[in-house]
């Protein structure tokens, strides 16, 4: 096993594994290519890393392409799960796109930038003047039905396993329910549905580190959106729990396989299973 890694912190404990900047790619290029797994490059790398050297990259190329833009994100989940995804609307920033969705868009609405996360960038719009302020921050308007909701549930995926799921509650500040915003966690019993829709996300669109959020309207799901790197607040066993299911599912992806190698145990090569 030959790893390397670009985030000392994620991978803090793996063995075999080399750990370099993001900055000393270019000085590494053999190890980098020779690599069974290179960990947690930063963006800015990928391309380089997949198309240049070949190397097999964790978290997925998929993760981190859709994770990066809430638009991309969003047109993927609407395309394997529309009736779970609020219903959307992306435009440009022109006067009169902004007024026919003002016109459009039930009220109250949510409007997001395309590139925030921890709750940031987040703007529940009640009247126009919060309308007129979020038109000024954004060139893409990007705005989603306001669901009736007080909390929602965070199900986190590692590899094909669901390592932890959990409630988050409404912030005191009200609408926001995300830790960093003052949303509180709550660990008592998630409903399948949400489990079974963050397991069909990532399982079709290859998604294999991520944190999902997901609402239930009743008991319907709705995803808003997933997080590549989330924290670790609500997962009962933090970083020791995440990082075993990063080392049990990598080695598992590395193994040989094909019409010359033996094939490992039925009950070692689950697909998309939960461990929550």
């Amino acid at each position: 096993m030959a790893w390397i890694s670009f985030d000392i912190f994620r991978t803090l404990g793996f063995n075999d594994t080399k750990q370099l900047k993001p900055e000393q790619i270019f000085k590494h290029k053999d190890e980098i290519s020779a690599a069974d797994w290179v960990l947690y490059p930063e963006y800015w790398q990928l391309n380089a890393l997949i198309y240049g050297l070949k190397a097999r990259v964790f978290p997925s190329q998929a993760s981190y392409l859709l994770g990066h833009n809430k638009i991309e994100m969003s047109r993927a989940f609407e395309m394997v799960a529309p009736g779970n995804t609020p219903h959307t609307e992306i435009r440009a920033n022109t006067p009169s796109n902004a007024e026919e969705l003002w016109e459009l868009m039930l009220h109250p609405f949510v409007a997001k930038l395309p590139k925030a996360s921890q709750g940031s960038g987040v703007w529940l719009i009640k009247d126009r003047a919060e309308w007129r302020a979020y038109l000024e921050k954004t060139d893409v308007l990007y705005v989603q039905e306001y669901l009736p909701i007080n909390r929602d549930i965070r199900v986190v995926i590692i590899g094909d396993t669901v390592v932890s799921a959990y409630w988050r509650l409404q912030s005191d500040q009200g609408f926001y329910n995300n830790v960093a915003k003052g949303g509180v966690i709550e660990q008592s019993a998630v409903p399948a549905q949400a489990v079974n829709l963050a397991l069909h996300l990532a399982q079709t669109l290859d998604i294999d580190h991520a944190g999902f959020d997901i609402a239930m309207v009743g008991d319907h799901p709705y995803v808003f959106e997933f997080n590549r790197l989330f924290g670790n607040q609500g997962i009962e066993g933090g970083e020791q729990k995440i990082r075993e299911a990063i080392i049990d599912y990598l080695m598992r992806k590395q193994e040989p396989t094909g019409p010359n190698f033996p094939k490992a145990p039925a009950s070692g090569r689950k697909r998309l299973r939960s461990v929550a």
